[in-house]
């Protein structure tokens, strides 16, 4: 797979929201890149460290998170291929939160300038990049709520929905079916539960029949049912593309 390709999945993800003109689309593919492989459960960026490049994941899943109190972990976002989760350190170098992998994960680093080059030059492309992090910051709103004030089932199937609706938008899930890398502890650090209630109320939803998990990979059986339990709306994920069939 070579940089055009890798380029290509920042392209698709920025087109779920918006599409892109040929020339945008030939400007993002001059970037450069430079690739690295990390396995699951390793640093890419540390909070406190200042950050010089940004970092586009093209295959793996990828989390930021925080540490409080004694080691306890809360994951703050997920991101899929074509993400690139650290666009603000543009403006907001130095980090204050990690970024860490839940899978063995690609990543392309590309260097500031030549990223703060092309916003200059394509009002196009700077929209973009702002768009997407106005997206994440209505995900965060959207998070928020689910934390301080969803019951833990509609919380996890609320988490459901949101991650099958991003798998199908960038063509990694048919909106039924969809891989989720991720174990009873990692949900439970996104959602603030313990790992004992998060086994308890996923047991519940899978013998209601909405979800089906094996190996992790979930299968939906009741895409109406999961999404009234979750109060899921997907507006705001702001796709074009807003619901799995």
């Amino acid at each position: 797979m070579g940089k055009e390709e890798y380029i290509s999945e920042l392209i698709q993800k920025l087109e779920t929201t918006q599409p892109l003109g040929e020339e945008e689309q030939r400007l993002l593919r001059q970037l450069p890149l430079n690739i690295r492989h990390y396995e699951a459960g390793q640093d890419i960026v540390r909070e406190g460290e200042l950050a010089k490049q940004c970092c586009l994941v093209i295959g793996g899943l990828v989390c930021r998170y925080k540490i409080v109190g004694e080691g306890q972990r809360q994951i703050i976002s997920l991101h899929l291929p074509g993400d690139i989760p650290d666009i603000h350190s543009l403006v907001l170098p130095r980090m204050d939160h990690n970024l860490g992998t839940l899978t063995s994960v690609t990543v392309g680093f590309i260097p500031h300038e030549p990223v703060r080059a092309l916003t200059r030059s394509s009002f196009r492309i700077a929209e973009a990049f702002w768009r997407e992090t106005l997206i994440e910051a209505s995900i965060y709103r959207e998070w928020m709520v689910g934390i301080g004030k969803r019951p833990a089932a509609s919380r996890i199937a609320h988490f459901l929905c949101e991650f099958i609706t991003k798998m199908k938008a960038i063509g990694l899930s048919d909106g039924i079916t969809c891989n989720l890398p991720m174990t009873q502890t990692e949900i439970a650090d996104s959602l603030g539960l313990s790992t004992v209630h998060m086994n308890k109320q996923l047991r519940k939803i899978r013998e209601t029949g909405l979800v089906r998990i094996r190996a992790s990979r979930i299968t939906v059986l009741n895409w109406s049912g999961l999404c009234e339990l979750a109060e899921f709306d997907a507006d705001y994920l702001h796709l074009r593309e807003q619901t799995p069939s």
